[in-house]
């Protein structure tokens, strides 16, 4: 199996590190799926995105990812996030009252709204 060194690196701490067979990816020009031996690229992470990163050993890692970059040679990727959560380290309920809070705040907050609906979705649960 083709494999490549993966590392997802948030301003607070290393999340994620090493060999991977697939790594999904939102960007602001769209989704990308990356597998080895991909041409050299660098874009832009949505603002509030997932990452999906299919780890050559155990279950694939999802991540909610809030803004930064991907860089991609063919032997490597390194996303660098503003931040980011790993979905079993997200606390659901606290995503569910930071949806409802920014649903009813006058104005509503659309950009907390969107950062906690990706945490719900990478968690697992309906936001």
């Amino acid at each position: 199996m083709a494999e490549m060194i993966v590392e997802l690196v948030a301003v607070e701490r290393r999340l994620w590190s090493g060999k991977a067979s697939f790594v999904f990816a939102r960007t602001t020009m769209g989704e990308i799926g990356i597998l080895p031996g991909h041409e050299q690229l660098l874009a832009q992470l949505e603002e509030d995105g997932v990452v999906r990163i299919d780890g050559v050993d155990g279950p694939p890692t999802t991540l909610a990812v809030h803004g930064g970059f991907l860089h991609v040679t063919p032997e490597t990727v390194t996303i660098l996030a503003e931040s980011a959560e790993i979905s079993e380290e997200i606390d659901v309920a606290r995503a569910r009252r930071a949806l409802d809070r920014a649903d009813h705040a006058d104005p509503v907050d659309t950009a907390a709204a969107k950062r906690a609906q990706v945490r719900l979705r990478v968690a697992g649960e309906a936001g």
